[in-house]
């Protein structure tokens, strides 16, 4: 359905919903194999595409929905209200199919949509869109997060850091074992693939899933939960991949980390600061005086001016929520505010 629109749109003028829809009452009528689907996921992919096209075309420069290969992308089925229902812990879809569902939470009211999906293992989920109402949790102070590789996350509560837990460390030994077990099986580029070549592909599949369940998501609810203010440090992790903590960094997962904080802590109503990673590392978080650039190897901060020593990445952390709690989003802003202040004395920090 997805590349027929695709076809429609390239062949003549922009397809809209009705206009795809029409098409499809056409070709269930004078098609079988159409008419055996369900009608509802059929209709969801062709409003889905719709909604699509009608984002590329509003914001600038964003390419139009092209093909979908069958080999390359994994199956993927909306059902809205009137297209599935939930009995006795089961998923009911059209056509009688009757699914057990191995529920991970209860749902919090009636779900308005379902979508099913598969994965690279075939194991199938189905995700289900409800309404809840967000619960005022209490906070009473702030925190600030500095990213790092040794350690993922430095706070300026020791109770709150995360680890480097290096899952995929843990996995590499057994992953390199599954990877020469496929390269000695036959991969089926001069015909079709053997059946110990898939099985070692699915060996390898499953460890690199194992490796990527392993998320930050319960470290940031617990952040989240017991902290108002939030100041993160706006880290583009993107440079690591050419360093040579590539490998550690990319474990690490802080770009994942960082993302599901942020959503969080959007989500739970707390004031989210993003704070850009300039000079954080070498202001103190005391007398926010500057001091020279530490290298990598240096793991102690001392101010010169005050003589204030603590942990590099927890004096970072510190500086963080100092610019947060102050209205800013740079160590600049701070200590331009500050000047203005000494000179003037008008501008309140």
């Amino acid at each position: 359905m997805w590349n027929e629109a695709v076809y429609q749109q390239k062949s003549g003028d922009r397809p809209t919903f009705s206009k795809l829809g029409k098409l499809l009452t056409e070709a269930r009528a004078r098609t079988s194999w159409l008419r055996a689907g369900s009608q509802v996921a059929q209709q969801q992919t062709l409003r889905t595409y719709a909604q699509a096209l009608d984002h590329s075309f509003k914001v600038k420069g964003r390419g139009r929905p092209a093909f979908k290969a069958r080999k390359k992308v994994l199956p993927s089925l909306e059902y809205t209200v009137r297209g599935f229902s939930i009995r006795e812990g089961r998923l009911l879809l059209p056509k009688g199919v009757s699914i057990p569902v191995i529920w991970s939470r209860d749902l919090p009211s009636e779900p308005t949509s379902v979508r099913v999906t598969r994965d690279s293992l075939g194991y199938w989920y189905a995700s289900f869109v409800v309404r809840r109402e967000v619960e005022a949790i209490p906070a009473v102070e702030g925190v600030g997060v500095d990213w790092g590789v040794s350690v993922t996350a430095t706070t300026t509560d020791t109770r709150f850091d995360l680890p480097f837990l290096g899952y995929r460390k843990r996995c590499a030994a057994e992953l390199a074992k599954a990877q020469r077990c496929m390269a000695r099986r036959r991969s089926g580029q001069r015909g079709p693939q053997s059946r110990g070549y898939k099985r070692a592909a699915h060996e390898a599949a499953k460890l690199h899933k194992k490796a990527a369940r392993q998320n930050s998501r319960v470290w940031a609810k617990r952040v989240v939960a017991e902290h108002g203010l939030i100041a993160v440090e706006d880290f583009k992790p993107k440079f690591l991949a050419k360093a040579t903590l590539a490998r550690k960094a990319a474990d690490a997962a802080i770009g994942a980390a960082k993302r599901v904080l942020v959503e969080c802590g959007v989500r739970a109503g707390r004031r989210v600061v993003l704070v850009q990673p300039a000079f954080t590392s070498m202001t103190c978080s005391e007398c926010f005086a500057r001091t020279k650039r530490l290298d990598l190897d240096e793991r102690t901060f001392r101010c010169s001016e005050c003589g204030f020593t603590a942990c590099r990445d927890r004096n970072a952390a510190r500086v963080l929520l100092v610019v947060a709690e102050r209205g800013h989003s740079s160590v600049e802003g701070v200590r331009q505010a500050g000047h203005l202040l000494r000179v003037g004395g008008s501008v309140a920090v």
